[in-house]
């Protein structure tokens, strides 16, 4: 029942809501709730401020928090190291990316679901500091995101590619005379580019601004699809990283010239660095290592132009 509470416990400070942790765990509110009181009994200290709904955790709750986190995740591994003597490795593996890796993602699953077809997966969609948010609070197992990041100090990282920049285009011929295209000279046509705020349009705009480049934007959204749609359907061109091009790689309707000086970045697997990793995650870093994605990328380039 112990192991119970504690999964309860981490519930509810992800829901922020009695309700919503009880409805996660699969138990009625009343029973959350009496567990959870049982649990305060049991370690002699309150952990939750109660009051007609959750209010937040007390100083002790905060601290013992963590170790509840802890607790759970050891329990996790716990379990898959039991199914994997049983012969069939079994689980969630929690992957959070940054938007424009995401399309890189499937390359990684697929060869992990395929060696080990009971593995499910989740793959969330998030900001960088979101990511490390999460590996922190044992809410991911992995991290796919920008690797010259000095937050990621104290975490286990393996690289996988380093991601160019490419202009996306319609028709090449109409924009390049050669085989690359110059930020100034992409700074004059009607851009579509991924919104402000996003950690790779920030990357963008500082190697326009190191060009003495302003860049003529028609269109600003965060949706990879949209930049495509735009690119393809209203006759604007996109400045995208080079891993991207996974999305279309079946496709003739646009050509990727690649921008000079080469803007690039180091993208990699992060994790938090156990002595001990669960064994799902184990399996994926060692699968990750011998994926060669760097040049499986940088051969859309060449197709597409």
């Amino acid at each position: 029942m112990f192991i119970r509470q504690i999964g309860y416990l981490v519930a509810l400070a992800k829901t922020g809501h009695f309700g919503r942790a009880a409805e996660s765990c699969h138990v009625s509110q009343p029973a959350l709730s009496i567990a959870l009181q049982n649990l305060e009994a049991e370690l002699g200290v309150m952990l939750i401020q109660r009051g007609q709904r959750f209010q937040g955790f007390t100083p002790e709750g905060e601290r013992l928090l963590e170790w509840a986190r802890r607790v759970q995740a050891d329990c996790d591994g716990m379990r898959q190291a039991a199914a994997q003597l049983r012969g069939s490795l079994s689980g969630v593996l929690r992957l959070g990316a940054i938007p424009t890796t995401l399309p890189v993602s499937p390359l990684f699953t697929e060869s992990l679901q395929r060696v080990h077809p009971g593995i499910r997966l989740s793959v969330s969609a998030l900001c960088a500091e979101e990511l490390i948010r999460g590996l922190d609070a044992f809410e991911l197992d992995l991290g796919l995101t920008y690797l010259e990041d000095l937050r990621l100090r104290g975490f286990r990282v393996l690289p996988l590619y380093r991601e160019t920049h490419v202009l996306l285009a319609r028709d090449g011929a109409e924009v390049a005379s050669g085989q690359t295209i110059g930020w100034q000279e992409a700074a004059e046509l009607p851009l579509c580019l991924l919104s402000a705020n996003m950690q790779n349009r920030r990357l963008i705009d500082a190697a326009f601004r190191d060009a003495g480049a302003t860049p003529r934007v028609m269109v600003e959204t965060d949706s990879v699809f949209a930049l495509y749609a735009h690119v393809r359907c209203a006759g604007l061109y996109s400045v995208v990283p080079h891993s991207l091009l996974t999305l279309f790689e079946m496709r003739q309707e646009v050509v990727a010239i690649p921008v000079r000086p080469e803007l690039s970045r180091q993208i990699g697997l992060v994790a938090r660095n156990h002595q001990l990793l669960p064994p799902i995650l184990a399996e994926a870093w060692v699968l990750a290592e011998n994926l060669g994605l760097q040049s499986r990328l940088d051969a859309l380039i060449s197709v597409s132009y």
